[in-house]
């Protein structure tokens, strides 16, 4: 599927990666290949997992990252040097704690319509 938008809601152990347009939303669960957990509590995401997810939004326009912790952080500094067109891609990074996909299909389309004025008009440039 074709979409122009997409919201992920990561974490270091899973990413939901929900591709949407008007009609449609396509679904896709990115788990982490280690859930290593070192001394001080941090799980700290694998390469391959940000790789995994990445690759997952490839074509994709605009996407806004959330999630609930560090994660979110993470990834987008990940794509900024591993993932350059998801970079571009990447709109906004918000904090959302553990919603339904369905939620977060909603939350995003709110989003967008704000952010797709916002980018048509001129003066808020």
């Amino acid at each position: 599927m074709t979409t122009f938008h997409a919201v992920v809601w990561i974490d270091h152990t899973q990413a939901h990666v929900l591709m949407f347009d008007r009609e449609h939303v396509e679904a896709q669960r990115v788990k982490a290949r280690s859930q290593h957990t070192p001394k001080h509590g941090h799980v700290g995401a694998d390469k391959a997992f940000f790789e995994d997810v990445a690759q997952a939004l490839q074509g994709v326009s605009e996407v806004l990252v959330t999630g609930p912790a560090n994660a979110k952080i993470e990834f987008r500094d990940f794509c900024k040097h591993h993932a350059h067109a998801v970079d571009k891609a990447i709109v906004d990074v918000v904090t959302a704690d553990h919603p339904t996909d369905a939620q977060l299909v909603a939350m995003a389309r709110q989003y967008f319509v704000k952010f797709d004025q916002k980018a048509a008009d001129p003066t808020q440039r």
